[in-house]
């Protein structure tokens, strides 16, 4: 471990308490407590798997959390370890699998209907502090629910419901509602080098 002189070790605290004022002052400032609407979106990976982490911190605070999946169809390793959780967790998996997969616009506009029919129904019980709606953002990209009706249902929500939507392709009216709006960059993917899907990882 490299030594610190005396001098060093002095103008570090000072340059720190000048750093701990600022953001003392900072948080102070910050009055507003609310409901937010936040949104994990962008090319790259990890958008769902960031939302089942802040289910679980939901979880660790002793709120409820519901999850409904848009569009996918298969159980995750998330679902079988939040479910330790009991009635404080509603997991739906209310999807059919991907377009590709159902290859039936039809088919997959119900599924999604459904999902958000089941969404509103979470959304208007009291004891959710958090809904987590998964892939949500791909079922609007593809037109399959009208993006005016969700946008005016996720903005008149409770005013103290947090709600946070995933997948790619984000519509900007619906960044223009949020929150938050976090974007995950693609920089490198194994899958681009013939890594297959792998539970516990993608699932």
């Amino acid at each position: 471990m490299t030594e610190i002189d005396t001098d060093e070790a002095a103008r570090y605290r000072a340059k720190m308490a000048k750093r701990k004022a600022v953001q003392d002052a900072e948080v102070a400032s910050k009055t507003v407590a609310k409901g937010l609407l936040m949104i994990n979106t962008g090319p790259g990976k990890g958008k769902s798997t960031a939302a089942f982490g802040l289910a679980l911190r939901a979880l660790g605070h002793g709120w409820r959390v519901g999850v409904v999946q848009f569009i996918k169809s298969r159980a995750t390793g998330e679902q079988a370890a939040l479910q330790s959780f009991g009635d404080r967790l509603i997991w739906h998996i209310a999807g059919e699998g991907f377009t590709w997969e159902t290859q039936d616009k039809a088919r997959d506009i119900a599924a999604c209907r459904r999902a958000w029919e089941i969404a509103l129904g979470l959304m208007d019980d009291p004891t959710f502090g958090l809904i987590v709606l998964d892939e949500l953002n791909i079922a609007l990209r593809y037109d399959y629910l009208p993006l005016d009706e969700v946008v005016a249902r996720l903005t008149t929500r409770r005013s103290d419901l947090h709600v946070i939507v995933t997948g790619r392709n984000a519509k900007p009216a619906l960044i223009e509602a949020a929150d938050l709006v976090t974007e995950m960059g693609a920089v490198k993917h194994h899958f681009s080098a013939g890594v297959k899907t792998q539970a516990g990882i993608e699932f």
